[in-house]
């Protein structure tokens, strides 16, 4: 199958399965802030960073590795799953003697009675992941797919359960995902026929080396990755309480929408990146993947901008907690650093795919520092904005040293001015946004309008290449 047609084929794909899936996420987030407040909120945050943090360090990154050399068919997938499952497991019997230490550290003090469950929801989480990814590696996304529309319908019955009906808050939530990730679990290691591949004699040792190699440099960055979008919230909760904390966790949901739009078509392209990485074509292949990329990316966030007040309504229930009525405000710059994230994920794939993760680790350290600095800085002059400002310029940062970086192993062209403008157009949307002066939808209107109008060309090259391919197919 033609390279583009395959990638919009996996598109398109992933769209089905991801808009279902993030369609139920909206009802959560409403359902989170309709039966937790907002410092309730935190600690809820606290876990799911927690693990995050744990996931990584403790699996030593080898999901990456599976979809790395999963789809590279030089390598035994048997050799691959097994070797993979049984380092996972052992890092993660390792992690149950230093989680019950967790509330030692200050920030992590109020998850003392949140351990045992804590455990299992690591667990439980990391062995999805494991099935989740080699059933992409094995490059069956009609069922990558589907799990994911099944694993949020789950998690929303659960949460409906454990925390509309019988009230349990945060403990709620963790049980609605520890079962969720089960079923998930169960469900793609039956569907896909995973216990064939799973034998303990294919452990290879050597093959076990190369992997590690190429996932150690991945912990370091995706623990920093996790911390820089997560460290708002931490200075935040310090410096002007945990209810503060929550009203900002409760804005960062809503740029999950521009995450949604890059989840869905970086599922498809992290295959193709790996899967396309010695074609010849190959940098023309990502000039016109990127420009397409950036112009929904940069679109996507001037339409979110414009409609944040509604698109808050939905997202976010005021009724029982009114702090969150306000939590819209501080969502444009997020937006602006969820549309910079996105184009910093789009970079590391060329990292994965050409084996150099430790420049991925170099580039997320610098905006790792920067965030530090500038939330130390801000918060206490700008208080929730000054975070949300924060977080946009560290990841602005990251993405103008890997968009220098990266393009030397993989030489594609880039226009920055098409970037600059692209960018000061969104920040302007964000001025109105933050500070509504009388008529500010007005400007709003015209500035998304400018964006479309700027971007709309950059999507031409990609469906003009899929249009001609499927006409020469036709012939």
């Amino acid at each position: 199958m033609n390279k583009y047609k395959n990638l919009a084929f996996n598109t398109i794909v992933f769209t089905i399965g991801s808009f279902g899936s993030k369609l139920l996420s909206l009802l959560l987030n409403n359902l989170y802030t309709k039966n937790i407040s907002p410092a309730e909120l935190y600690t809820k945050t606290l876990v799911e960073t927690l693990a995050l943090f744990l996931i990584p360090v403790f699996t030593f990154s080898l999901g990456e590795a599976v979809i790395r050399y999963g789809l590279d068919n030089r390598y035994d997938k048997t050799k691959i799953f097994t070797t993979t499952s049984l380092l996972s497991i052992a890092g993660l019997l390792l992690m149950t003697l230093f989680v019950p230490l967790i509330h030692l550290i200050p920030f992590f003090s109020s998850l003392d009675s949140y351990t045992p469950l804590l455990i299992v929801y690591i667990f439980a989480s990391s062995f999805r992941a494991q099935c989740s990814q080699f059933v992409r590696a094995r490059e069956m996304v009609k069922l990558f797919s589907l799990d994911g529309i099944f694993t949020t319908l789950m998690l929303l019955i659960f949460n409906i359960i454990f925390i509309s009906h019988l009230g349990l808050g945060v403990k709620g939530f963790m049980l609605s995902t520890i079962l969720s990730d089960l079923c998930s679990a169960v469900f793609l290691f039956l569907s896909a026929g995973l216990k064939k591949y799973l034998n303990i004699n294919a452990f290879s040792f050597s093959l076990g080396k190369v992997m590690l190699r190429f996932c150690i440099p991945l912990i370091p960055t995706t623990v920093m990755w996790t911390f820089t979008g997560f460290s708002d919230q931490l200075f935040i909760g310090g410096m002007k309480g945990e209810c503060d904390a929550g009203i900002y966790s409760a804005a960062a949901k809503i740029p999950n929408l521009i995450s949604m739009l890059s989840t869905i078509f970086f599922q498809a392209w992290n295959m193709s990146a790996i899967t396309e990485n010695e074609s010849k074509d190959r940098d023309v292949f990502y000039e016109k993947i990127y420009g397409a990329y950036e112009a929904v990316l940069f679109i996507g966030s001037a339409f979110l901008i414009l409609l944040i007040k509604p698109v808050s309504a939905l997202m976010i229930n005021y009724s029982v907690f009114p702090e969150y009525s306000k939590a819209y405000i501080y969502t444009p710059l997020l937006i602006a650093a969820a549309l910079f994230t996105c184009l910093d994920l789009f970079l590391a794939s060329i990292y994965t795919a050409t084996k150099h993760t430790v420049n991925a680790f170099v580039t997320i350290f610098a905006a790792f520092i920067l965030n530090i600095i500038l939330n130390t800085v801000l918060i206490p002059v700008m208080g929730i904005q000054g975070a949300a400002l924060a977080t946009f310029l560290s990841y602005f940062l990251c993405f103008v040293i890997r968009i220098a970086d990266a393009r030397r192993f993989v030489p594609f062209r880039y226009n920055p001015y098409l970037s600059f403008w692209g960018t000061s157009l969104i920040l302007l949307m964000c001025f109105f946004t933050i500070t509504r002066p009388d008529y500010y939808i007005i400007p709003e209107i015209i500035l998304t309008v400018l964006v479309t109008v700027i971007f709309i060309v950059r999507l031409i090259p990609f469906f003009n290449s899929i249009i001609k391919r499927l006409k020469k197919e036709s012939c």
